[in-house]
């Protein structure tokens, strides 16, 4: 078996759930990123929330903070920030033409602020289009292929999220097209509710769609984390663990923190006979310079 890198997502943007220690405040969320690294995960995914109120944030001096706490203390593991956030469409009520409350759509040069500024290792690239979490989540070829090109020009390694069966015939194309890059890993995301199912067959069914020797990383949200992420190293996938994909070690069990998580999940990856990537060697298997 290669080495199996974790990534560990420490917040996320979907609404706070009930923890005492969920992170949202810039000192919090670099504190935990730390510890995660410090516990086994070579990749930080990074969402930002406001300071006061915990929602979620878009706002580049909150990535800036964040990013700049993290990078005071560890320059070596691998930041993958989020592209996610300005692609939710709800209709309005009254006229299904235009916008709900709820919407929040961006150009291209507003969801990539942060990455332009900051330039970090990898970024996310969402492709899917589709219901998702009470909207509907629009990642249209225009604007993909901008936000693809825009990356690129950055020197950021995109990572392709694919939420649903469709969205590797996209990848297909766009790779093709030179949007996105030869050696960008997969993430495949499962259990959303009309997107790919947390399942043994879903998981084998996305490997089997990316190009062969592909990096890639399977997780399951909620109660499914930790059988997803066993699903994909054994498919010789990675794994990505984190407070944004669940709080709960088990069913009635929280985790204290991220970093609990990740020693989780790297339990697996060595109950499986792995071991687990540091972020210099996860580094040199995608192709990454510091």
């Amino acid at each position: 078996m290669a080495k199996t890198f974790i990534t560990c997502a420490i917040t996320g943007s979907s609404p706070m759930p009930k923890h005492p220690n969920f992170p949202f405040r810039p000192e919090h969320l670099a504190q935990e990123a730390l510890d995660a690294a410090d516990a086994g995960a070579s990749i930080i995914h990074v969402h930002v929330r406001n300071s006061e109120t915990g929602v979620p944030s878009q706002e580049l001096e909150d990535y800036r903070k964040v990013v700049g706490l993290i990078r005071e203390k560890n320059n070596e593991v691998i930041l993958n920030v989020t592209t996610g956030p300005g692609c939710t469409w709800i209709p309005s009520e009254e006229d299904p033409a235009m916008p709900g409350p709820g919407t929040m759509m961006f150009t291209a040069e507003r969801r990539l602020e942060h990455i332009l500024d900051l330039k970090p290792d990898m970024c996310t690239l969402d492709i899917c289009t589709m219901q998702l979490f009470g909207g509907a989540a629009i990642n249209l070829k225009p604007m993909i292929t901008k936000l693809g090109h825009m990356i690129q020009d950055a020197g950021v390694l995109s990572e392709i999220e694919c939420f649903e069966a469709g969205d590797f015939v996209f990848a297909d194309d766009l790779m093709a097209e030179g949007v996105i890059p030869k050696n960008a890993p997969f993430t495949f995301v499962l259990g959303t509710k009309y997107g790919l199912p947390a399942t043994t067959e879903a998981m084998q069914y996305s490997k089997n769609q990316i190009p062969r020797g592909a990096h890639f990383t399977g997780f399951g949200i909620s109660r499914h984390s930790f059988p997803m992420a066993a699903q994909s190293i054994l498919l010789g996938g990675n794994i990505r663990v984190g407070f944004e994909d669940t709080i709960y070690l088990r069913k009635g069990m929280l985790a204290n923190n991220n970093a609990e998580l990740v020693t989780w999940g790297a339990d697996i990856i060595h109950k499986l006979g792995g071991d687990v990537a540091t972020a210099g060697e996860t580094r040199e298997m995608l192709g990454l310079t510091r």
